[in-house]
């Protein structure tokens, strides 16, 4: 492995909570939910009415009227969350070399609300209407192509798709490019708005999600044991990660450093995780190895923790199998409890969280946690943030397909 090290040095972010990352921070340690009645179409005909809406999300902040209209939501949310940790960064982008700075970015789905509104299009007024920005808006690839061209970013530039663990396998892809040398600096994450009428049907058609419309603050209930599935969000998280000596040369506030990463497959289902927990246990095992820790070092794990009947026991039983006997003093909370599942988005938003639970010596709550259930037995942090000593942190992302990513950070000092 290289000796380069990783540290983190600016968040951007975007969800259900907040349009930055002190709004959302704030809610996150007051156990408040983002989660409400979707607003961006109408949803009456739909079995789930609620979700985790960016609201009062102004791309027109960011870009202008004529920059906005050429974009898809998950691409506006990506600019500005890549904006907002380039900024909290204090790079100087009129110093920086841009032929050492890049952009790797995750989406699960990409521009599906530019697919529906132009496939309208295309059956009601014919292909002669279908719009010129129809591909560049839609293709995942889109939101860093965006980010690069905005800022002028000749570095690594690449777009990952894994479903729910696309934004975390993209840190992870910065992370080896920065060791690999091929970059100082990169701006990661992920970005996500499948919050459409074509979104939110495919899930509901799979029932994957949690039906509690008339109690939609309520409906994310990771590990607890009345949940009936997850609650479906938009939004985006960004982190500029950057190598240790050149965040030390320009005195860079640093707040956390990143120190393994780990992937597997589980190689058993398109959208049921692997039974016996053994492919999330992989990647835990491999993040563990790649940061050159045994299990016990860990403090804190952002699990994926979506809400479901499946993905929370099997993510438990995962976690026992990895740490053993450490397993119950562990701390293990999902902040999808309160922001939803950002689907290929989540990955990035949950770095944001870890690296300010490291800087801040916190643990987030698990919110809704009401009635444990006994498949599910460790520290969830129900429902309330516990101050505690950090050291290392662990973010889980698990994704349909059987992608399995995790991420480990470690307080710098």
């Amino acid at each position: 492995m290289s000796d380069r090290r990783i540290v983190i040095t600016g968040l951007g972010a975007i969800c259900c909570l907040g349009n930055d990352v002190p709004t959302i921070w704030d809610a996150i340690l007051h156990c408040r939910s983002g989660i409400g009645p979707i607003t961006l179409f109408d949803v009456a005909p739909f079995d789930v009415r609620f979700g985790g809406q960016c609201w009062n999300f102004d791309p027109e902040k960011w870009l202008s009227k004529r920059e906005s209209r050429r974009l898809d939501r998950f691409a506006q949310m990506a600019v500005a969350a890549s904006d907002m940790a380039i900024a909290d960064s204090g790079l100087d982008m009129l110093r920086v070399d841009r032929s050492r700075f890049g952009c790797i970015l995750g989406s699960g789905i990409g521009g599906l609300a530019e697919i529906e509104n132009q496939h309208k299009e295309l059956m009601t007024r014919g292909p002669g209407r279908v719009s010129p920005f129809l591909i560049p808006k839609l293709m995942v690839n889109a939101a860093p192509g965006q980010v690069s061209i905005r800022h002028g970013l000749r570095g690594p530039n690449q777009a990952v798709v894994t479903a729910c663990a696309s934004a975390s396998h993209a840190i992870g892809d910065a992370m080896m490019a920065i060791r690999r040398d091929l970059a100082d600096v990169l701006v990661t994450g992920g970005s996500e708005a499948a919050l459409t009428p074509l979104g939110i049907a495919g899930f509901c058609s799979l029932k994957a999600l949690s039906t509690r419309n008339e109690h939609p603050t309520q409906a994310s209930r990771p590990f607890d044991r009345d949940r009936d599935g997850f609650v479906m969000a938009e939004g985006a998280g960004c982190a500029i990660i950057e190598e240790l000596q050149h965040a030390l040369a320009r005195r860079a506030r640093i707040y956390a450093e990143l120190i393994g990463f780990g992937m597997s497959g589980d190689g058993c289902h398109i959208t049921a995780p692997d039974p016996d927990g053994a492919g999330p246990a992989r990647a835990m095992m491999e993040a563990l190895r790649d940061a050159r820790i045994g299990p016990d070092a860990v403090q804190y794990i952002n699990a994926h923790g979506t809400s479901t009947p499946l993905n929370d026991s099997i993510e438990t039983r995962a976690i026992h199998r990895v740490f053993g006997p450490h397993a119950p003093r562990l701390a293990v909370s999902s902040t999808k409890s309160q922001m939803g599942h950002l689907l290929g988005a989540s990955g990035g938003v949950e770095l944001v969280v870890i690296a300010l639970a490291i800087h801040q010596q916190i643990a987030p709550p698990t919110i809704n946690y009401e009635t444990p259930d006994p498949e599910c037995d460790l520290n969830y942090v129900p429902n309330a943030p516990q101050p505690m000593p950090i050291e290392i942190a662990m973010s889980n992302s698990f994704g349909f397909g059987g992608h399995n990513a995790t991420l480990i950070a470690r307080r710098f000092a």
